[in-house]
Protein backbone atom coordinates (compact mmCIF):
# COMPACT_ATOMS: atom_id res chain seq x y z
CA UNK A 1 0.00 0.00 0.00
CA UNK A 2 1.40 3.14 -1.08
CA UNK A 3 2.26 6.08 1.71
CA UNK A 4 -0.32 8.42 0.46
CA UNK A 5 -3.07 5.58 0.57
CA UNK A 6 -1.54 5.47 4.40
CA UNK A 7 -1.96 8.64 5.45
CA UNK A 8 -4.89 9.37 3.84
CA UNK A 9 -6.48 5.95 5.98
CA UNK A 10 -4.83 7.26 9.04
CA UNK A 11 -7.43 9.43 11.29
CA UNK A 12 -4.56 11.10 13.54
CA UNK A 13 -2.55 12.31 10.94
CA UNK A 14 -2.99 16.03 12.40
CA UNK A 15 -2.16 14.55 15.90
CA UNK A 16 1.14 13.07 14.63
CA UNK A 17 2.09 15.66 13.10
CA UNK A 18 1.67 17.98 16.44
CA UNK A 19 3.64 15.44 18.31
CA UNK A 20 6.12 15.49 15.13
CA UNK A 21 7.03 19.23 15.53
CA UNK A 22 7.31 19.30 19.20
CA UNK A 23 10.12 16.57 18.83
CA UNK A 24 11.85 18.79 15.86
CA UNK A 25 11.47 21.68 18.52
CA UNK A 26 13.59 19.41 21.11
CA UNK A 27 16.11 18.39 18.30
CA UNK A 28 16.71 21.92 16.75
CA UNK A 29 16.25 24.38 19.39
CA UNK A 30 16.74 22.50 22.65
CA UNK A 31 19.58 19.88 20.89
CA UNK A 32 17.52 17.47 23.38
CA UNK A 33 17.84 14.64 21.50
CA UNK A 34 16.40 11.98 24.14
CA UNK A 35 13.16 14.29 24.54
CA UNK A 36 13.45 14.42 20.58
CA UNK A 37 13.32 10.15 20.50
CA UNK A 38 10.74 10.48 22.98
CA UNK A 39 8.31 12.25 20.80
CA UNK A 40 9.31 10.18 17.72
CA UNK A 41 8.34 6.67 19.80
CA UNK A 42 4.88 8.16 20.98
CA UNK A 43 4.53 9.68 17.38
CA UNK A 44 4.82 6.23 16.01
CA UNK A 45 2.71 4.40 18.73
CA UNK A 46 -0.59 6.90 17.90
CA UNK A 47 0.42 6.54 13.85
CA UNK A 48 -0.75 2.93 14.49
CA UNK A 49 -4.46 3.67 16.01
CA UNK A 50 -6.78 2.30 13.64
CA UNK A 51 -9.57 5.04 14.82
CA UNK A 52 -9.91 8.64 15.83
CA UNK A 53 -8.42 9.88 18.68
CA UNK A 54 -10.60 12.37 20.82
CA UNK A 55 -9.19 12.12 24.50
CA UNK A 56 -6.79 11.15 26.68
CA UNK A 57 -8.06 7.51 27.31
CA UNK A 58 -7.39 6.75 23.71
CA UNK A 59 -3.41 7.50 24.54
CA UNK A 60 -2.93 6.62 28.21
CA UNK A 61 -1.94 2.97 27.62
CA UNK A 62 -0.20 3.22 24.53
CA UNK A 63 3.35 2.66 24.22
CA UNK A 64 6.21 5.68 24.45
CA UNK A 65 3.05 8.45 25.65
CA UNK A 66 3.93 8.94 29.12
CA UNK A 67 2.48 11.27 32.05
CA UNK A 68 3.93 14.66 30.18
CA UNK A 69 3.39 13.67 26.59
CA UNK A 70 -0.28 12.63 27.44
CA UNK A 71 -0.91 16.01 29.03
CA UNK A 72 0.40 17.71 26.02
CA UNK A 73 -2.49 15.70 23.70
CA UNK A 74 -4.94 16.26 26.13
CA UNK A 75 -4.28 19.90 25.89
CA UNK A 76 -4.37 19.90 21.95
CA UNK A 77 -7.04 17.91 21.34
CA UNK A 78 -9.08 20.06 23.74
CA UNK A 79 -7.95 23.74 22.43
CA UNK A 80 -6.19 22.78 19.63
CA UNK A 81 -3.19 24.01 20.31
CA UNK A 82 -0.52 24.06 23.68
CA UNK A 83 -1.01 26.90 26.30
CA UNK A 84 1.25 29.26 24.05
CA UNK A 85 0.24 32.26 21.27
CA UNK A 86 3.90 31.80 19.46
CA UNK A 87 6.01 28.49 18.27
CA UNK A 88 8.88 27.99 20.01
CA UNK A 89 11.27 28.50 17.40
CA UNK A 90 9.62 32.22 16.84
CA UNK A 91 10.04 32.68 21.04
CA UNK A 92 13.15 31.82 20.44
CA UNK A 93 14.06 34.48 17.91
CA UNK A 94 12.69 37.26 19.98
CA UNK A 95 14.51 36.31 23.11
CA UNK A 96 18.04 35.88 20.83
CA UNK A 97 17.29 39.16 18.35
CA UNK A 98 15.23 41.51 20.19
CA UNK A 99 15.70 40.40 24.12
CA UNK A 100 12.09 40.14 24.76
CA UNK A 101 11.79 38.25 27.67
CA UNK A 102 8.43 38.72 29.34
CA UNK A 103 4.65 38.95 28.10
CA UNK A 104 4.96 42.49 29.08
CA UNK A 105 8.02 43.22 27.65
CA UNK A 106 6.87 42.15 24.20
CA UNK A 107 3.54 44.00 24.55
CA UNK A 108 5.41 47.64 24.90
CA UNK A 109 7.88 46.68 22.12
CA UNK A 110 8.44 49.20 19.47
CA UNK A 111 8.09 47.19 16.62
CA UNK A 112 6.03 44.54 17.87
CA UNK A 113 3.50 45.12 14.27
CA UNK A 114 6.56 43.80 12.53
CA UNK A 115 7.07 41.25 15.04
CA UNK A 116 3.61 39.25 15.08
CA UNK A 117 1.67 38.08 12.99
CA UNK A 118 -2.34 38.88 12.61
CA UNK A 119 -3.00 36.05 14.64
CA UNK A 120 -0.17 36.14 17.20
CA UNK A 121 -1.12 39.95 17.77
CA UNK A 122 -4.76 38.84 18.85
CA UNK A 123 -3.20 36.26 20.59
CA UNK A 124 -0.96 38.51 22.81
CA UNK A 125 -4.02 41.20 22.83
CA UNK A 126 -6.41 38.23 23.97
CA UNK A 127 -3.93 36.11 26.27
CA UNK A 128 -5.18 36.18 29.70
CA UNK A 129 -8.78 35.95 28.39
CA UNK A 130 -7.76 32.56 26.09
CA UNK A 131 -6.14 30.73 29.30
CA UNK A 132 -8.86 31.11 30.99
CA UNK A 133 -12.66 28.64 30.46
CA UNK A 134 -15.70 29.73 29.37
CA UNK A 135 -18.84 29.01 32.17
CA UNK A 136 -21.74 26.53 30.65
CA UNK A 137 -24.64 29.84 31.69
CA UNK A 138 -22.18 32.57 29.70
CA UNK A 139 -21.89 30.13 26.65
CA UNK A 140 -25.90 29.73 27.40
CA UNK A 141 -26.35 33.40 27.20
CA UNK A 142 -24.10 33.64 23.72
CA UNK A 143 -25.97 30.49 22.22
CA UNK A 144 -29.46 33.06 22.28
CA UNK A 145 -27.69 35.95 21.00
CA UNK A 146 -25.87 34.48 18.67
CA UNK A 147 -29.36 32.48 17.37
CA UNK A 148 -31.83 35.85 17.49
CA UNK A 149 -28.87 37.17 15.11
CA UNK A 150 -28.41 34.81 12.94
CA UNK A 151 -32.11 35.07 12.22
CA UNK A 152 -31.52 38.57 10.97
CA UNK A 153 -29.54 37.29 8.30
CA UNK A 154 -31.49 34.47 6.49
CA UNK A 155 -34.26 32.57 7.34
CA UNK A 156 -32.81 29.49 6.48
CA UNK A 157 -29.91 29.67 7.94
CA UNK A 158 -29.39 27.32 11.12
CA UNK A 159 -26.62 28.09 14.08
CA UNK A 160 -26.16 25.19 17.07
CA UNK A 161 -23.01 25.38 19.19
CA UNK A 162 -21.36 21.99 19.05
CA UNK A 163 -18.46 20.54 20.81
CA UNK A 164 -18.69 19.88 24.63
CA UNK A 165 -21.71 22.23 25.09
CA UNK A 166 -23.94 19.98 22.89
CA UNK A 167 -22.64 16.84 24.66
CA UNK A 168 -24.00 18.21 28.04
CA UNK A 169 -20.27 18.93 29.39
CA UNK A 170 -21.44 20.68 32.84
CA UNK A 171 -17.91 22.27 33.56
CA UNK A 172 -16.28 25.07 31.99
CA UNK A 173 -14.94 25.24 28.16
CA UNK A 174 -12.00 26.54 26.59
CA UNK A 175 -13.75 27.38 22.95
CA UNK A 176 -17.25 27.61 21.90
CA UNK A 177 -17.59 25.61 18.60
CA UNK A 178 -20.47 27.27 16.22
CA UNK A 179 -21.62 24.77 13.50
CA UNK A 180 -23.72 26.71 10.39
CA UNK A 181 -25.82 25.03 7.65
CA UNK A 182 -27.52 26.98 4.84
CA UNK A 183 -29.81 24.18 2.12
CA UNK A 184 -28.01 26.35 -0.32
CA UNK A 185 -24.39 26.02 0.89
CA UNK A 186 -23.82 22.16 0.13
CA UNK A 187 -20.40 22.43 -2.23
CA UNK A 188 -16.89 23.72 -1.80
CA UNK A 189 -17.76 25.16 -5.00
CA UNK A 190 -20.99 26.85 -3.31
CA UNK A 191 -18.67 28.01 -0.40
CA UNK A 192 -16.18 29.43 -2.58
CA UNK A 193 -18.56 31.36 -4.36
CA UNK A 194 -21.50 32.55 -2.02
CA UNK A 195 -20.08 35.15 1.01
CA UNK A 196 -22.75 33.23 3.48
CA UNK A 197 -19.44 33.52 6.18
CA UNK A 198 -18.37 36.82 5.34
CA UNK A 199 -22.03 37.77 5.76
CA UNK A 200 -22.16 36.40 9.15
CA UNK A 201 -18.86 37.59 10.27
CA UNK A 202 -19.86 41.26 9.19
CA UNK A 203 -23.45 40.60 11.26
CA UNK A 204 -21.66 39.56 14.42
CA UNK A 205 -19.49 42.04 14.67
CA UNK A 206 -21.76 44.60 14.15
CA UNK A 207 -23.30 43.37 16.65
CA UNK A 208 -20.99 43.65 19.12
CA UNK A 209 -20.32 39.77 19.44
CA UNK A 210 -17.26 39.30 17.49
CA UNK A 211 -14.62 41.74 18.27
CA UNK A 212 -11.90 40.50 16.09
CA UNK A 213 -11.04 37.39 13.16
CA UNK A 214 -8.54 35.62 13.08
CA UNK A 215 -8.82 34.47 9.76
CA UNK A 216 -11.87 34.40 6.98
CA UNK A 217 -12.32 32.29 4.04
CA UNK A 218 -10.03 32.00 1.33
CA UNK A 219 -7.72 35.27 2.52
CA UNK A 220 -4.52 36.41 3.52
CA UNK A 221 -4.49 34.51 6.57
CA UNK A 222 -4.85 31.13 4.94
CA UNK A 223 -1.88 30.96 2.69
CA UNK A 224 0.29 28.84 4.92
CA UNK A 225 -2.94 26.33 6.47
CA UNK A 226 -3.59 26.12 2.27
CA UNK A 227 0.33 25.56 1.28
CA UNK A 228 0.30 22.63 4.26
CA UNK A 229 -2.99 20.72 3.46
CA UNK A 230 -1.35 20.51 0.02
CA UNK A 231 1.76 19.39 1.51
CA UNK A 232 -0.55 16.39 3.74
CA UNK A 233 -2.54 15.67 0.41
CA UNK A 234 0.75 14.53 -1.47
CA UNK A 235 2.04 12.84 1.46
CA UNK A 236 4.18 15.16 3.09
CA UNK A 237 3.89 16.93 6.45
CA UNK A 238 5.15 20.68 6.36
CA UNK A 239 5.94 23.17 9.33
CA UNK A 240 8.46 25.90 9.63
CA UNK A 241 11.14 23.30 10.96
CA UNK A 242 11.01 21.27 7.84
CA UNK A 243 9.54 19.39 4.95
CA UNK A 244 9.05 15.51 5.31
CA UNK A 245 7.79 12.85 3.35
CA UNK A 246 5.47 10.34 5.69
CA UNK A 247 6.71 6.69 5.79
CA UNK A 248 5.32 3.33 5.59
CA UNK A 249 4.28 3.52 8.88
CA UNK A 250 2.61 7.08 9.02
CA UNK A 251 5.19 8.67 10.91
CA UNK A 252 7.46 11.51 8.80
CA UNK A 253 10.97 10.51 8.41
CA UNK A 254 13.93 12.41 7.90
CA UNK A 255 14.00 16.50 6.96
CA UNK A 256 14.03 16.73 3.27
CA UNK A 257 17.06 19.15 2.18
CA UNK A 258 15.96 22.62 1.93
CA UNK A 259 18.62 25.37 0.68
CA UNK A 260 15.62 28.03 0.02
CA UNK A 261 11.65 28.83 -0.59
CA UNK A 262 12.01 27.78 -4.27
CA UNK A 263 12.76 24.10 -2.81
CA UNK A 264 9.74 23.57 -1.21
CA UNK A 265 7.17 24.95 -3.57
CA UNK A 266 9.02 22.88 -6.20
CA UNK A 267 8.73 19.93 -3.55
CA UNK A 268 5.01 20.34 -3.91
CA UNK A 269 4.56 21.32 -7.68
CA UNK A 270 3.47 24.75 -6.76
CA UNK A 271 4.64 27.74 -8.61
CA UNK A 272 6.94 30.34 -6.34
CA UNK A 273 4.77 33.18 -4.80
CA UNK A 274 6.78 35.75 -3.61
CA UNK A 275 6.11 37.00 0.32
CA UNK A 276 4.01 39.92 -1.18
CA UNK A 277 2.28 38.24 -3.35
CA UNK A 278 0.64 35.59 -0.33
CA UNK A 279 -1.97 37.67 0.89
CA UNK A 280 -4.47 36.63 -1.32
Amino acid sequence: MGTKRKLEDNLNSELVDFITELADYEKNVNRMMHKYNAYRKAATSIAKVDHKITSIDDVKNLEGVGKKIAAKIEQYLSTGKIKKFLRPAHARKLVDNENIKSIDELRKHPKLEQLLNHQQQLGLKYLEEIEQKIPRDEMKQMEEVLLKEIKTIDDDLKAEIVGSYRRGCKSASSDIDILLTHPTWTSKNKRDTTPLLQKVVQSLTKSGFITDTMALGDNKFMFNRNMRKIAQEQGYTLNEYSLRKYGQTGVPGNPIPITCEEDIFDYLGMDYKEPKDRNE
